[in-house]
């Protein structure tokens, strides 16, 4: 591979056999792709169900994050958060810097929600969702948004948007007049839901956080 120019150590194509890195900071790409760094971090994704509080501790008793991470040896901290009534897809990690940089807005790595919300919805809607709605803390616009299915009264929705604000997704479908009956979150940034199970936990591949890392310029 570094004799057919595909190895790239800091910005530059390696051309010399045997050179030495540091594997803990060097930026290593083979084909363009980040290869993340030797690291004692841990980067997990878990498929938060319904109904769970998105805490590592909870005072009341209810289900938090902490249950499905128990076994797990790191102190584990959950990067953002999703609304107790909504699902999908949580980033837990014991790397502080890339949990602060994924979590800052400047960085604006995309999240993907399916909602499903009532009433049907028509082109305009879509048009104003895109153009932007004014909320209570300032405007808010969603970077793509589509339908998924429709049915008599019931809107599948698929909408991606860079926000990190509070029930953010469910503010702006009241915003539109078509409030959330139920709401998952499948996708942050490059990390997919595929056959991720609800209440499912697993390790970031090595494609996936090498993603991560460019995005939020680690």
């Amino acid at each position: 591979m570094i004799e057919e120019g595909r190895v790239e150590v800091d910005g530059r194509v390696v051309t010399e056999f045997g050179v030495r890195v540091d594997p803990e900071t060097a930026v290593i790409r083979v084909d363009g792709a980040r290869i993340p760094p030797v690291s004692a971090n841990v980067y997990l994704v878990l498929n938060k169900p319904r109904g769970v509080v998105t805490t590592m501790s909870d005072p009341q008793g209810r289900p938090c994050i902490t249950d499905f991470v128990q076994d797990r040896p790191e102190r584990l901290f959950h990067i953002g958060r999703l609304d107790t009534d909504t699902e999908g897809l949580l980033l837990l990690t014991n790397h502080g810097e890339f949990a602060h940089r994924l979590a800052h807005p400047s960085y604006e790595v995309s999240k993907t929600y399916v909602a499903e919300v009532d009433g049907n919805l028509k082109p305009a809607v879509l048009r104003r969702l895109l153009d932007g709605v004014v909320l209570e803390d300032g405007p808010a616009r969603a970077d793509t948004v589509k339908i998924v299915s429709n049915v008599p009264g019931r809107t599948l929705v698929e909408m991606s948007l860079h926000e990190g604000r509070n029930r953010i997704v469910r503010r702006m479908f009241d915003a539109v007049g078509h409030p959330v009956k139920r709401l998952t979150r499948t996708a942050i940034g490059p990390v997919r839901r595929g056959n991720l199970h609800t209440g499912e936990l697993r390790e970031l591949d090595h494609k996936e956080l090498g993603q991560l890392l460019d995005l939020v310029d680690l």
